[in-house]
């Protein structure tokens, strides 16, 4: 009697707490995983980069700047994720801010050296801060990629692309 006891008050304990787990989620209860910080900072970076394209800057602004946010607290739980950095370098750099950018760039580079998208960006901060040298060193970096990033670059370097930053 008292196994059977035991056993009803354990199974349900299980059932109770199964059903709080799952009413925890913020998925909106269709079990489906929360994205992360950084899918959700992607996300709003290719907002920014729309809104920009068709001339609505001060949208393309506060997306970045909420991308920004949610890029530094996915730094803060996963450190040194190359691709968290490059986004980090290019959400900064996006909002004018060049120092930090660069800061961002340049360890996702000690991580990777070879990060396409972080030498292809860290170019066009170089040429944006007229160090043209610097900027040819990331697409030699880049030479041999048979990339589209590779070819951006060059183009931005010889002056045919102009970048807004």
């Amino acid at each position: 009697m008292i196994r059977k006891i035991f056993f009803t008050l354990l199974l349900s304990l299980t059932l109770i707490t199964n059903s709080y787990a799952a009413g925890s989620s913020d998925s909106g209860g269709d079990g489906a995983a929360t994205k992360s910080n950084y899918d959700k900072a992607i996300k709003l970076i290719k907002i920014a980069k729309k809104n920009e394209k068709k001339g609505k800057n001060d949208k393309a602004k506060s997306n970045y700047e909420k991308a920004l946010k949610l890029l530094v607290k996915s730094n803060k739980k996963k450190p040194n994720k190359p691709d968290t950095l490059n986004y980090l370098g290019f959400t900064s750099r996006k909002l004018g801010d060049f120092k930090n950018g660069e800061k961002y760039y340049l360890q996702g580079l000690a991580i990777n050296p070879y990060h396409i998208g972080i030498n292809e960006y860290l170019g066009e901060l170089y040429v944006a801060t007229k160090r043209h040298s610097l900027a040819v060193e990331r697409l030699e970096v880049l030479k041999g990629c048979n990339c589209k990033e590779y070819d951006d670059l060059k183009a931005i370097i010889a002056g045919e692309k102009v970048s807004k930053y």
